[in-house]
């Protein structure tokens, strides 16, 4: 994943970074500067990856997913909504017991 270059693109500074099994999501992050990611994100493609890695970010400095929000992710990834409907393909493939979310 290309965290590194996310991180400090965004002029952030990350305390803690996980990758660990998660049931209900994707990534989470946290106002002390935590951020988890679920590890079924390794088998994905890298732009879906990048995609999550972004969102959580994007969370540091705009807590919802409003119109800032959204240009912010566009400048960064362009197309992001062509990302997010290919992750949502995945999400709906394996939530039929489970739903993995992007907070």
């Amino acid at each position: 994943m290309a965290r590194g270059k996310f991180c400090c693109g965004l002029g952030l500074r990350v305390r803690s970074l996980a990758v660990r099994p998660m049931r209900n999501k994707w990534a989470s992050c946290s106002t002390a500067g935590n951020l988890n990611f679920n590890v079924e994100l390794i088998s994905t493609n890298k732009k879906i990856g990048d995609y999550v890695i972004v969102h959580e970010l994007l969370h540091f400095s705009v807590p919802n997913h409003g119109r800032l929000w959204k240009s912010l992710m566009r400048a960064h990834l362009g197309e992001y909504e062509v990302l997010e409907a290919q992750l949502n393909k995945i999400t709906q493939k394996r939530s039929d017991k489970q739903r993995y979310l992007v907070t």
